[in-house]
């Protein structure tokens, strides 16, 4: 008779870590990689915002960055790096309760630059069918864009920050509460997923009227912010926050410059 191998004798178990470390799908996703991805974009942001405005930077600021700026300031917060220092902390600790490994390497940081262009100009796209289908009922199209010899860096600054800031108060904060909120109600994960996807993609279109900058409604608008709003929903929860980030981000300067301005 064969005997059993001793347990003695088998292999030591797979650190999880390490057999995920060097999967793209995987990196890309993790709070490291994200922060790291991020950071260009919130320092040209931040940076271009207090060279733009001097003195009175806030009228360069954008609403979502300017909505919780306010709200920190109603708790005694009015530093200007308080709001960065605690999208980076929360990404860190995110990073370190998640005990993730620290290692990013360049192709992880490229390949999410490409997919974020990509995703980009799929929404370009969706963007403008739709166009196309309001025009089939007598709606009007969207406006045309500025011409690209007329935008300045206040213009690529105020993209940037949108992208940023935009995903940072509707998917990395209020997508996750609402989840949470809907499945203390539903208990159902994917009665709340889909609950808390409607209900911010509704919230973060009308953000855009809100507000003496904000637009003039129009259901073309409308629905095609709310659209995007699923569309970014879906795009954190399955490619992660820093694709969102820069997929926002791009769309945005597409179409704010080189297009038509969606948003």
């Amino acid at each position: 008779m064969f005997r059993s191998k001793p347990i003695n004798d088998a292999p030591p178990p797979e650190d999880p870590a390490a057999l995920t470390d060097d999967d793209y799908w995987t990196s890309s996703r993790r709070p490291l990689s994200c922060l790291i991805f991020l950071l260009p974009l919130l320092g040209l942001y931040e940076v271009g915002v207090l060279w733009l405005g001097g003195s009175e930077p806030a009228s360069y600021r954008n609403g979502a960055d300017h909505w919780m700026r306010t709200a920190l300031q109603e708790v005694g917060l009015v530093q200007v790096h308080v709001l960065p220092a605690i999208v980076i902390g929360l990404l860190l600790a995110w990073h370190l309760g998640g005990r993730y490994s620290w290692k990013v390497n360049r192709e992880t940081l490229l390949g999410m630059t490409a997919e974020s262009l990509l995703f980009a100009l799929m929404l370009v796209v969706i963007g403008q069918l739709q166009s196309l289908a309001f025009a089939e009922i007598n709606e009007s199209t969207l406006p045309a864009s500025t011409a690209l010899a007329s935008a300045g860096l206040s213009k690529v600054v105020s993209f940037v920050g949108a992208g940023v800031y935009e995903e940072v108060l509707f998917r990395l904060w209020m997508l996750p509460l609402c989840y949470a909120v809907f499945y203390v109600l539903f208990r159902s994960a994917r009665w709340a997923a889909g609950t808390a996807i409607l209900v911010t993609s509704v919230l973060f279109s009308l953000a855009h009227y809100v507000g003496p900058h904000g637009d003039a409604f129009s259901a073309l608008t409308f629905s095609f912010r709310a659209m995007a709003g699923s569309f970014f929903a879906l795009l954190f929860l399955l490619r992660g926050f820093g694709i969102t980030v820069g997929c926002h981000a791009a769309y945005d300067l597409l179409v704010g410059i080189l297009l038509v301005d969606h948003t």
